[in-house]
């Protein structure tokens, strides 16, 4: 494997490691919900671990499977030429700059990037209430997998990142990377919830993960093919 798909691979794990507070506040209730409505009892935290990982698996599954539908769109129209590739470098960037100045509370633009995915969203929600209450694992698997439409400025700008992969595979497998970056705060959502909301909710936090998210992103622009 190149060195390059490592590169990415942990670049996209790590930002979705940074942007877990957003996760938190877009997914953190229905996560904590599916444990909440748990019978306490013997075998609680066998079927709480479950629940949770299933939901979690449709959620990251929805995440590489958006990934490869829009990288067979990037990589066609990358392959037009530099500046083709450079546009799709400068997008990637500016919304993880987008994304890093809200999860910082500087500024709250991505907003208006989120509200792109609406249309989508206002299909799928309806089905999500056929599986709810959640009552199995297969049901918090297809909660999952819908619930990975939302409209959420940290997927959609890892998803610029992501088209910037050389093939299909390799943009699932970033997506795929980011989720897992995601699941230990979504995991501890349903384990510790109080927790995780006064980690989401300390200032200092947010504002090193949104300065975080900024360099990655301006990490990620072309900057030195503009210059030359």
């Amino acid at each position: 494997m190149p060195a390059e798909l490592y590169i990415s691979y942990s670049s996209a794990f790590l930002i979705g490691l940074l942007g877990s507070a957003h996760c938190l506040g877009m997914c953190g209730g229905i996560s904590a919900s599916l444990s909440m409505a748990l019978p306490v009892g013997k075998g609680f935290r066998f079927r709480q671990s479950l629940m949770l990982l299933a939901f979690n698996l449709g959620r990251v599954g929805s995440y590489a499977l958006i990934a490869a539908m829009i990288a067979i769109l990037s990589t066609s129209m990358a392959s037009q030429g530099r500046w083709a590739a450079m546009l799709l470098m400068t997008l990637a960037g500016v919304l993880l700059i987008f994304m890093g100045l809200s999860m910082g509370q500087w500024w709250q633009g991505i907003r208006v990037v989120e509200k792109l995915g609406a249309p989508v969203w206002r299909l799928l929600s309806p089905l999500t209430k056929r599986f709810i209450p959640v009552n199995s694992p297969g049901q918090a698997l297809a909660l999952g997998a819908l619930w990975g439409w939302l409209p959420c400025g940290l997927v959609y700008s890892t998803l610029g990142w992501a088209a910037l992969q050389p093939t299909v595979p390799a943009a699932a497998l970033t997506m795929f990377f980011f989720g897992l970056g995601t699941l230990p705060s979504m995991l501890a959502t349903g384990y510790a919830a109080n927790w995780i909301r006064n980690l989401q909710g300390n200032r200092g936090f947010r504002k090193i993960s949104g300065a975080l998210l900024i360099l990655f992103g301006l990490w990620t622009l072309p900057l030195q093919a503009l210059i030359h």
